[in-house]
C-alpha cells in the first residue's frame, strides 16, 4: 500500500519497482502500439504499402522531435517533484508539476504552427522524395494538428506514475491504444484514407488519452493535484536543467534518424528506398525491444529519487543494482530472440519478402550489441534520479552524438557501403553504454553502497 501512494521508504525496493514497473511497462507497450499499429496496417496495405511504410520513416525524425519536448518537462519535472515529495515538501512538489504544465501548453501551441508551415521543407531535407514526399506530408500535417494532445500524454503521465499510481498511467495509455487499434482500420481503409486515416486516428486517440490524464490529475485522488496555471521562475530553470537530458536524448535520436535516412539514401544505390523503409522497421523492433527496460528504469528512477531525497542511500543503492540485473537479463533475452528468430517479428509489419529479407539482415547488425544497453539505462536513469543534469546530459549525447552521428557518416565511406550505417549503432552501444554505466559506479553507486551521501565536489 506504501507503493501505491506514493512512499518508496517502506517495504524491499525490488517489491515496490516491480509493482511500479509491471503497469508502466505495459503502458509503454500500448503507447508503442500508437505508432506500431499504424505501421502495421501501413506495412500491409493491398497497393503501394511499402512505399508508405517508407514515407513514414521519413516522418520518424519530426514525430521524435515532439516527444523530445514531452520529455524536457517529464524528466525534470517528475523527478523533482518526487525527490520534493521525498523532502517532504508537497507545495513545492505541486508547483513544479503545475509549471511542468503550463510549460507543455505553450510549447505545444508553438510546435504546431512552426512544424505545420516547415513540414514539405523538414519532411524533404529528411529523405522524402517525389514519391515519398507527398505521403509522409499527408501524414504528418495531419499528426502535428495533435501536438498538444501529445504533450499533454507523454509529458503528464510521468506525474502521475511517480506518485505511486502506475495502473492509472497504464490506463492512460491503454484507453487512447485501444481507440487507435478500432479507428486505423476504419480511416484507412472503411473509408479510404490511406496513409492520412492512420494519423487521423492517432491524433483522436491521443487526444482521449491527454483528457483521461487530466481528469485524474485535476481529482481528489493524488498527492498532487493539478490546480492552475503557473510558471514558477526558480522552478521552471530546475526542470529545464535536468530535463535537457531527457530532451536531448530525444532530440539527438530525432538527428541520427535524419543522417541515417540521409546516407541510407546516399549509399543505398537502387535499394535507397528499401532501405529506408528496413530502417523503419527496424525502429518499430527496438521500441518494442527496449519497452520492459524501459518500465524497470523508470519504476527504479522514481524510488531511486524518492528515498535519495529521504537521504536513505542504501535503498537507493538497492534500487540500482535490482534495475540493473534486471535490465540485464531482459536485454540478453531480447538480444537472443532478434539474433535467432527476427523474421516473425518483422513479419507483423510487412509481407514484402524482399524488404523483410533486407530487415532481417540489418537487424542482426543493429542490435548486435543491444545487451549492453543495459548500462547505458541503468547508468543515465541514475543519473537523472539524483539530479545529476551535466553528467546525464553528457552520456546523452555522447553514445548519439558522439558516437552513432560521427560512424553514420564515416563507415559507409570506409568499405562497408551503406551497411556501415546499421555498425555505427553495433560499436556505439558497445562503447557508450560501458563509459557511461562506469562513470555512474564511480561517482555513486560504490558510495551508496555504503550509506554514504555523495561527496558535494562530485555532484554535478
Amino acid at each position: 500500500m506504501q507503493a501505491r501512494k506514493g512512499d518508496f521508504s517502506q517495504g524491499r525496493v525490488s517489491g515496490i519497482i516491480v509493482k511500479l514497473g509491471l503497469p508502466i511497462m505495459l503502458a509503454e507497450l500500448v503507447h508503442v502500439l500508437y505508432s506500431i499499429v499504424d505501421r502495421m496496417y501501413i506495412g500491409h496495405m493491398a497497393e503501394g504499402g511499402t512505399l508508405a511504410l517508407t514515407g513514414l520513416g521519413v516522418c520518424f525524425p519530426l514525430i521524435t522531435l515532439i516527444g523530445a519536448f514531452a520529455n524536457l518537462c517529464s524528466t525534470g519535472g517528475a523527478t523533482l517533484s518526487t525527490i520534493a515529495r521525498g523532502e517532504g515538501n508537497e507545495k513545492k512538489a505541486e508547483t513544479i508539476m503545475c509549471t511542468a504544465f503550463t510549460v507543455l501548453l505553450l510549447i505545444g501551441a508553438s510546435l504546431t504552427v512552426l512544424l505545420y508551415l516547415t513540414a514539405p521543407w523538414a519532411l524533404g531535407l529528411l529523405g522524402g522524395d517525389e514519391q515519398t514526399l507527398p505521403l509522409a506530408l499527408g501524414y504528418f500535417r495531419i499528426y502535428v494538428l495533435g501536438t498538444i494532445p501529445v504533450l499533454i500524454s507523454l509529458g503528464m503521465n510521468p506525474f502521475i506514475n511517480a506518485q505511486g499510481f502506475p495502473r492509472v498511467g497504464m490506463l492512460t495509455v491503454i484507453i487512447g491504444a485501444a481507440l487507435n487499434i478500432v479507428l486505423d482500420p476504419l480511416f484507412i481503409f472503411a473509408l479510404n484514407m490511406g496513409i492520412q486515416g492512420a494519423a487521423v486516428a492517432t491524433v483522436l486517440s491521443q487526444t482521449v488519452s491527454a483528457l483521461w490524464a487530466l481528469r485524474f490529475l485535476m481529482s481528489d485522488r493524488p498527492p498532487l493535484r493539478l490546480k492552475r496555471l503557473c510558471v514558477d521562475g526558480v522552478q521552471l530553470l530546475s526542470i529545464v536543467k535536468l530535463g535537457v537530458t531527457g530532451f536531448t536524448f530525444k532530440v539527438t535520436n530525432s538527428v541520427t534518424q535524419a543522417i541515417v535516412n540521409i546516407m541510407l539514401k546516399a549509399w543505398g544505390g537502387p535499394l535507397s528506398s528499401l532501405y529506408v523503409g528496413a530502417m523503419s522497421l527496424i525502429n518499430s523492433l527496438r521500441e518494442i525491444m527496449s519497452l520492459p527496460v524501459g518500465g524497470l528504469t523508470t519504476a527504479g528512477q522514481n524510488v531511486m529519487s524518492f528515498n535519495y531525497g529521504a537521504k536513505l542511500y542504501r535503498r537507493v543503492s538497492d534500487s540500482i543494482r535490482f534495475t540493473f540485473l534486471c535490465s540485464l537479463t531482459v536485454n540478453l533475452l531480447m538480444w537472443a530472440l532478434i539474433l535467432f528468430v527476427p523474421e516473425p517479428l518483422i513479419r507483423i509489419f510487412s509481407s514484402d519478402n524482399e524488404l523483410i529479407d533486407l530487415t532481417v539482415r540489418c537487424a542482426r547488425v543493429y542490435f548486435g550489441a543491444f545487451p549492453f544497453m543495459a548500462l547505458q539505462m541503468t547508468g543515465q536513469s541514475t543519473f537523472v534520479a539524483l539530479n545529476y543534469p551535466k553528467h546525464a546530459l553528457f552520456f546523452s549525447m555522447l553514445r548519439k552524438i558522439g558516437l552513432v552521428a560521427p560512424l553514420t557518416l564515416l563507415l559507409p565511406g570506409l568499405g562497408l557501403g551503406v551497411e556501415g550505417v546499421f555498425w555505427a549503432e553495433f560499436i556505439s552501444q558497445l562503447t557508450g553504454a560501458t563509459a557511461c554505466f562506469v562513470t555512474m559506479y564511480l561517482l555513486i553507486w560504490r558510495h551508496m553502497k555504503k550509506g554514504q551521501e555523495v561527496r558535494p565536489m562530485l555532484h554535478a
